[in-house]
C-alpha cells in the first residue's frame, strides 16, 4: 500500500494514510493519458463554424448576360462559388466534435495521471478545509504553508464546502474539482494535488481495479444463473394454466311482429 503524510492546514504532519496501489502507484501510461486528454478536449469544443453555401449568399439570382454569342464563360448566378463573394463549397457546418472512448481507458488514465503525481512527490493529502473564513488572503497564507513554490494548483473536495469555493476561485492557477469530477486532463495541466483525506479515500476505493472487476464478473455472472430460474418458472405456469372455456354463442332474439 502507498503511504502518504496527512497535514493540516499549517502545514504540519498529523497522521499518515494508506492508498491503493493500483491506484496510486500503478505503471504510467503515456499512451492512455494522451487518449484521455484528447478526448476531453474533443468533447469541449463548441463546433459552433458555419459558411454560407450558395443558396444563403446575397446576390441576385438573374442570369448575368446570355448563354452564347458573347465570347466570356457562362455563367447562372453572382453567387457561383467561382465568384468573388459567392457561396463557399464543402464549407464547415455546426456538429459535434465529440466522440465516445471505452470507460476502461478513462479510468487507466485517471491511475496514471495520480500516480505520476505521487511519483513526482506533487501530490498533497490535507486532513480538511475548515475555513473559518470566505477571504482570499487567509487561504493564500494556508496554502503558501502547504507548497508555496508551485505555480498551479489542483484541489479536490467532495463538495459542500461554501468557504473553500470563495476562497479559491479568485486566486490565478488555482482551481476546485469535485472528486465524482475528476479528470486526466486537469491533473496534467496543474502542478500540484492537493486532496482531503475524505477525497483520497473515495478515489482510492472507486478506482481500485480490482473492485471495479469484481462488480463486472458479478454483473455478467448474474443472468446466466437466473435464466433457467426464469425459463422453469414460465413452464410450471403454462402447465397449471386451465385452457380457456369456449365462448356459448348467444342465441339470436326473436324479431317483434306488428299485429
Amino acid at each position: 500500500m502507498a503511504v502518504v503524510d496527512v497535514r493540516n492546514l499549517e502545514g504540519k504532519k498529523v497522521g499518515q494514510l494508506e492508498l491503493a496501489d493500483d491506484v496510486f502507484a500503478a505503471r504510467v501510461n503515456p499512451h492512455l493519458l494522451h487518449e484521455a486528454v484528447r478526448h476531453y478536449l474533443a468533447g469541449r469544443r463548441a463546433g459552433t463554424h458555419k459558411t454560407k453555401q450558395k443558396s444563403e449568399v446575397s446576390g441576385s439570382g438573374k442570369k448575368l448576360w446570355r448563354q452564347k454569342g458573347t465570347g466570356r464563360a457562362r455563367i447562372g448566378s453572382i453567387r457561383s462559388p467561382l465568384w468573388r463573394h459567392g457561396g463557399t463549397v464543402h464549407g464547415p457546418v455546426p456538429r459535434s466534435y465529440g466522440y465516445s472512448l471505452p470507460k476502461k481507458m478513462i479510468l487507466g488514465a485517471l491511475r496514471s495521471a495520480l500516480s505520476a503525481k505521487l511519483a513526482d512527490e506533487k501530490l498533497t493529502v490535507v486532513d480538511a478545509w475548515e475555513l473559518e473564513t470566505h477571504k482570499t488572503k487567509a487561504f493564500r497564507a494556508a496554502l503558501d504553508k502547504l507548497d508555496g513554490d508551485s505555480r498551479t494548483i489542483l484541489l479536490v473536495e467532495d463538495g459542500g464546502n461554501v468557504n473553500l469555493e470563495r476562497a479559491s476561485r479568485n486566486i490565478d492557477g488555482v482551481s476546485l474539482v469535485r472528486a465524482t469530477g475528476l479528470e486526466a486532463y486537469d491533473l496534467l495541466r496543474h502542478d500540484r494535488l492537493m486532496l482531503s483525506r475524505e477525497a483520497a479515500v473515495r478515489l482510492s476505493r472507486a478506482l481500485s481495479a480490482s473492485k471495479v472487476e469484481t462488480a463486472a464478473e458479478t454483473a455478467s455472472a448474474a443472468p446466466a444463473t437466473e435464466a433457467p430460474r426464469k425459463r422453469m418458472a414460465k413452464k410450471t405456469a403454462k402447465a397449471g394454466k386451465k385452457a380457456p372455456a369456449a365462448k356459448k354463442r348467444a342465441s339470436p332474439k326473436p324479431k317483434r311482429t306488428k299485429e
